[in-house]
């Protein structure tokens, strides 16, 4: 069963994330967002690309249950290198990948978020990085994408800290391009999708090809360095106590180790 739905509206796809309650990012939903991509690839009408949530959120976050089948190091590393090679790939999308969010985008489904091209959020949503209160770090490239898009200091402080902001303060930092009502959110995102489907398709292709060309070079380097580290941390007794206790429904006791 596909945990993900998607509806073409003339030469829109718009892909809603389906996996109550919390929408977490399992392998399979990425692997079913791969295979959306790799469809939209094949039509050349399509000229942008909606994502949303369906129910309460976006996306809460990876699938932290998930995540107590996986053995070792490697197993840890290869998990965090297939989500930052699609979300790299939703970067480097030949047609624009617009986020609309609602309710929370945290840990994964914020790195998800962030990989798109534009991100329309409600008002009250809450965005943020928190692996570090179950004693692990972000790693679909949180560490390295959130500073591109409200510097050093805000990512340092909203990574360690797990605090997560408003969709109102997202847009404040730079983080999202403009806040709604819960109620307007998805239909300023369809209206926003629409009008940028009314351009040629060729001059879009070329605009996402030229704007990347901003960012910095060090990126691919910064997100290997990610992926060693988030792969290095689950060897440690305070990611296996984080997790368990997430499970729980309970707070951590971390031992520092």
């Amino acid at each position: 069963m596909s945990t993900l739905t998607s509806q073409l509206k003339g030469n829109v796809v718009e892909i809603t994330i389906q996996s109550p309650p919390a929408n977490a990012l399992s392998s399979t939903i990425l692997q079913d967002l791969s295979d959306q991509l790799d469809k939209i690839e094949k039509d050349a009408a399509i000229k942008a690309v909606l994502l949303k949530g369906e129910g309460r959120f976006f996306s809460a976050g990876a699938d932290i249950k998930e995540f107590t089948s996986l053995q070792g190091e490697e197993d840890y590393k290869a998990l965090a290198s297939k989500g930052q090679q699609l979300f790299n790939r939703i970067e480097n999308f030949h047609v624009p990948v617009i986020a609309a969010i609602h309710g929370a985008a945290l840990g994964g489904g914020l790195e998800l978020a962030m990989s798109c091209h534009i991100r329309y959020v409600a008002e009250d949503a809450k965005l943020g990085l928190p692996e570090l209160n179950l004693g692990i770090i972000p790693g679909f490239a949180g560490t390295q994408r959130l500073p591109r898009y409200v510097g050093t200091a805000r990512a340092y402080e909203m990574i360690l800290s797990g605090v997560p902001i408003t969709g109102k303060e997202a847009v404040q930092i730079g983080l999202a391009n403009q806040s709604f009502s819960n109620e307007e959110l998805f239909a300023q995102a369809e209206k926003l999708a629409s009008a940028i489907a009314q351009k040629s398709g060729p001059t879009i292709h070329h605009v996402m090809k030229l704007i990347p060309y901003a960012h910095t070079s060090q990126f691919e380097s910064g997100i290997n360095a990610e992926a060693n580290a988030f792969g290095e941390v689950f060897g440690n007794t305070d990611a296996k106590e984080g997790i368990q206790a997430f499970i729980e429904k309970r707070n951590p006791e971390f031992k520092n180790q």
